[in-house]
């Protein structure tokens, strides 16, 4: 990547944010705007021409999808850092990017001052990602914890939603089946329910709550 000022290219089919980009580039002096363009495939048609160094793409287009567009980037001997821009907050989404190569992902609409940061992220620490997006993917990592049950019992919930059977769970947190029974009833006991199929199906609701 270069040192001085970086090129940057943006793949964005809607007429407004196209125009919204071009000014915002005209007040950054260490990021070039070298081309917008309406499809991925035009984008890549001139891609080894620009040799870009950032590419600021939506997802959603009639032909190749953002996505598909990130993959053939990622072929390329001059492989451009990509953030994904759109509208769409969708956690597979989300993942599904990174997982082909994203460097970020920002959600629309995006002002003049948060696109810069991200730019600055890219440039010094090779990541970019809007905050709504971080504590989305927090969110689905971070271990559920249910007041009205102890630590243990949280404990058991969450091997619980992973699939795992009681002797399973007990070997994990090495302690006997009998014990995970014991713990197991008393979960039913709060929940108000018979079965593993109505403790879960009753958690999901308190999660959706």
């Amino acid at each position: 990547m270069n040192t001085t000022t970086l090129k940057v290219i943006v793949i964005d089919n809607d007429p407004k944010f196209q125009k919204t980009y071009s000014y915002y580039f005209s007040t950054y002096r260490e990021y070039e705007l070298a081309g917008i363009y309406h499809t991925v495939e035009e984008a890549l048609e001139d891609y080894d021409e620009v040799r870009p160094d950032i590419v600021l793409s939506e997802i959603g287009f009639t032909g190749l999808s953002g996505i598909e567009g990130l993959i053939e980037i990622q072929k390329s001997e001059n492989a451009a850092m990509v953030i994904i821009v759109s509208f769409e907050d969708d956690f597979d989404r989300i993942m599904k990017a990174f997982k082909f190569g994203a460097e970020g992902y920002l959600t629309k609409p995006i002002g003049k001052k948060r696109l810069r940061h991200a730019l600055n992220s890219i440039k010094n620490e090779g990541a970019a990602i809007s905050h709504d997006i971080a504590k989305k993917i927090i969110s689905m990592y971070r271990r559920k914890s249910y007041e009205c049950f102890s630590e243990r019992e949280n404990q058991i919930i969450e091997h619980l939603w992973q699939g795992a059977t009681y002797k399973a769970i007990a070997e994990k947190l090495f302690v006997t089946p009998s014990t995970i029974n014991f713990h197991i009833q008393n979960i039913y006991i709060k929940l108000n329910v018979n079965s593993k199929s109505e403790a879960l199906k009753k958690i999901r609701e308190m999660n959706a709550a």
